[in-house]
């Protein structure tokens, strides 16, 4: 049988999470997988250098996915930020329940703190850019480098939200996973509300307006 000529980043993912799946383990090594999978095994170092960087890619391809489904939808375009962000979460829950044999499987061969798990890499990238744009409101403190670190502060906080509900879901057994979705409309209503800016606004322009006031009148 000829070999296969054209192998994709999909293609190789599918491969790797059936063999993963079907055997609780890793591959030997590149050539044996390429080797049962019908393709040239410099087809595999093509897209990835590792099985390890081939496991960040299935996360990344889940996140990646995850945005697309976004996108094609018109009413998503128009939500505000809190309500963009609970469609990922749902969206992104949904892929990973597809595909949740494999994403414990993952991730269970990590005993280690998800936070740190190089797997995930891939996706913090990924998800940490997407936070980036989902334009946030925050305080405006017209000041470069206390700007930045509000902006990496709000990176890492959601970052940290998102870990944690992945931690929760991984140990939900309620039907179709209903825990978890109230647990993630619980976290991202309660997160964006501790965001809610409007009250310390209001109050800095208070404040500005009494300092303004107190050296008018003197």
């Amino acid at each position: 049988m000829a070999k296969k000529k054209h192998i994709t980043d999909q293609d190789l993912i599918s491969f790797y999470m059936d063999y993963v799946l079907e055997h609780d383990e890793q591959p030997k090594s590149v050539y044996t997988f390429s080797k049962l999978n019908n393709f040239d095994e410099s087809k595999f170092y093509e897209h990835f250098g590792t099985f390890e960087s081939l496991e960040e890619g299935v996360f990344k391809a889940l996140f990646t996915n995850t945005l697309a489904v976004l996108d094609s939808n018109e009413d998503y375009k128009k939500f505000d930020a809190r309500d963009k962000l609970l469609s990922f979460y749902f969206t992104f829950f949904e892929n990973l329940t597809a595909n949740r044999s494999y994403v414990v499987y993952a991730l269970n061969k990590h005993k280690n703190s998800l936070k740190s798990l190089s797997i995930l890499s891939e996706l913090k990238t990924g998800f940490c850019n997407y936070i980036d744009h989902l334009n946030i409101e925050t305080l405006d403190i017209k000041e470069e480098r206390l700007e930045k670190l509000q902006q990496r502060s709000l990176r890492e906080t959601a970052w940290l939200q998102l870990l944690l509900t992945l931690k929760f879901w991984l140990e939900d057994s309620s039907p179709s996973f209903e825990k978890t979705d109230i647990f993630i409309e619980k976290a991202v209503n309660t997160s964006f509300d501790l965001l809610d800016i409007k009250p310390l606004k209001s109050l800095i322009d208070f404040g500005k307006f009494i300092y303004k006031e107190k050296f008018n009148t003197h």
